[in-house]
């Protein structure tokens, strides 16, 4: 299965906030024709009508793909809109918090689905996503999911669906943790004496350039932070702080995540 596959049949996209604007602007740059996108958007945006694709309109009966990308609080609302398309059809979903089990009561058992975590990245094409399908989804339809949601970054596969609370936690609300460090660093340099806006160009240059060096250096990031502190050092004095195993940055992260994980249960259930 390719783009091509996809253009032949079309595609529905159900919802298109932020997420689905990202997904769908990556898939028209990589080639797939708006004429075969179908979308449902109670209020469709400036730039969605721009694009060129099918809005709010008769959809084809049996498209290759309906990707769900509504908020789980409008979903009662919205799936009855995609219910009774082929059983050749593959459902993805993007929803945060709404297990498989629920898109099965809602469109059927033999609904092939994969539910997918992307965060927010994404939208600069730097987003990771981690995929799982319920019975159905063999590696074709997986690999499919794969193809469409790498138009906006990384893409993982999990073992079993109870992973997604802990993916929700690291990596779908861990950029508003690293959002969280810039403040911080910059509250910290303006304590020390630094004017606002300049504080925080400099934290928000160091964690940008960091994240890029940890993904592309190809060492491990705790020898990444060796590689910078020189011992008795001012690197070594801070981390003699932040990683004091009390109440250091691990323990700390460690609790948040938990907290995330936690919730995300309680959602799921």
């Amino acid at each position: 299965m390719d783009m091509t596959f996809v253009a032949e049949r079309g595609l529905v996209l159900l919802g298109c906030g932020k997420m689905g604007s990202a997904m769908l602007a990556g898939w028209l740059e990589g080639g797939l024709p708006a004429s075969s996108v179908h979308v449902i958007d109670p209020a469709p945006s400036d730039w969605l009508q721009g694009t060129g694709v099918a809005i709010n309109g008769a959809m084809p009966g049996d498209p290759a793909i309906v990707l769900i990308a509504v908020k789980p609080q409008m979903m009662t609302e919205a799936l009855p809109a995609i219910k009774g398309f082929g059983a050749d059809t593959l459902f993805v979903s993007v929803a945060a918090g709404t297990p498989i089990r629920a898109y099965e009561a809602a469109l059927g058992a033999q609904a092939t689905i994969v539910r997918a975590m992307p965060n927010t990245p994404a939208a600069v094409g730097r987003g990771i996503t981690a995929i799982v399908g319920n019975a159905h989804a063999g590696d074709a339809e997986l690999a499919l999911a794969e193809m469409l949601l790498s138009a906006v970054g990384q893409v993982v596969r999990l073992d079993s669906e109870d992973q997604m609370d802990a993916v929700t936690a690291v990596s779908g609300s861990g950029p508003a943790y690293v959002f969280h460090l810039i403040e911080a660093m910059t509250n910290a340099g303006i304590a020390e004496g630094l004017p606002a806006d300049l504080a925080l160009k400099l934290a928000r240059a160091t964690v940008a350039g960091a994240g890029d060096l940890a993904e592309k250096s190809g060492e491990q990031p705790g020898q990444l932070r060796i590689n910078v502190t020189s011992p008795g050092g001012t690197t070594a004095a801070a981390l003699s702080i932040l990683m004091d195993e009390a109440s250091g940055f691990t323990p700390l992260l460690k609790r948040a995540v938990k907290a995330a994980a936690d919730r995300s249960r309680e959602l799921s259930a």
